[in-house]
């Protein structure tokens, strides 16, 4: 297993290296994509039971998004189902098709053994991720979305992200797939939101950025270690960014809350805001910190 292990790793190494030496041609995108492709079919080949639980995920998510399109054609009619529709497929297609992209990522973080199914925890991530698309759908599609109807999909969010990490814990199936998902679903969830909420006049502009920032960056550094370096930059999470994350989660949370709740929102706003700008700036500064001790 190690040495299988070894063997995709130095594969995914000498795949990237030759990218940057061709200094990300077209050709050498195209030879890049094809061979990450090649691997990815090759994991789902060997392994029929991932495979198969690819395939189960997937058709479980298409049918709840085809009854979450449903549900707005029916309260909102076939004119803005309309204009979601084509925004909507396309997430729902690239979501899966990143999930049996980085099959090969579904090892276990404690013997870096394949997993054999997605299991639940993958699975709740990427229904997190179906909500973040329909959001970005009705963005794209230039249809409003009311504050009430993005605090249940941010609840939806918040109640997924809860489970998936403890039920990845209770079973033993603590994944790097599963830490990629779970970042890249928070990421489109917060991007939404906070365009939502700009979109509503609910936050500034230049707080939503900065609101943003805390999943860009790590983002933007770890996509450069990976294709420039051809190594990963850990950004595990440390006890500031929880509580960073924390923080954001509950004042999204005071902005959308409904007009019932208007005065304790008044009463709790410029506090929270505060603490949670404070962490913004410290979590990272925190984990850029534990990155240079790892690398001494």
């Amino acid at each position: 297993m190690g040495q299988t292990l070894g063997r995709e790793n130095q594969f995914v190494v000498d795949i990237l290296t030759t990218l940057r030496q061709e200094h990300f041609s077209p050709p050498g995108w195209w030879r890049f994509l094809r061979r990450s492709w090649e691997m990815s079919r090759r994991t789902a080949h060997d392994n029929p039971g991932l495979k198969r639980s690819w395939a189960l995920v997937t058709v479980f998510v298409g049918i709840l998004a085809v009854a979450m399109l449903l549900a707005n054609f029916f309260f909102e009619g076939p004119g803005r189902t309309f204009y979601i529709l084509p925004g909507f497929m396309f997430c729902v297609v690239w979501q899966q098709s990143d999930l049996f992209w980085h099959l090969g990522l579904n090892r276990s973080v404690q013997s870096g053994t394949l997993l054999p199914t997605i299991g639940m925890a993958n699975t709740l991530t990427w229904l997190r991720g179906l909500g973040a698309s329909y959001l970005l759908a009705r963005i794209v599609g230039g249809v409003g979305t009311p504050s009430w109807l993005a605090l249940i999909v941010f609840l939806g969010g918040v109640a997924t992200d809860i489970l998936d990490g403890q039920v990845a814990r209770f079973t033993r199936t603590q994944s790097k797939l599963g830490q990629i998902g779970d970042s890249e679903a928070d990421f489109c969830l917060y991007l939404a939101l906070s365009i939502i909420l700009m979109q509503n006049n609910t936050l500034p502009l230049w707080l939503g950025l900065v609101m943003l920032l805390r999943f860009c960056l790590p983002l933007v550094a770890a996509t450069a270690s990976y294709f420039l370096f051809a190594q990963p930059v850990r950004f595990g999470s440390t006890i500031w960014g929880k509580y960073a994350g924390l923080a954001q989660c509950l004042y999204f949370l005071v902005l959308l809350a409904p007009p019932q709740f208007a005065h304790v929102a008044q009463v709790v706003n410029l506090p929270l805001l505060l603490v949670t700008l404070i962490l913004l700036f410290v979590a990272p500064l925190a984990q850029f910190i534990e990155n240079v001790r790892e690398r001494k």
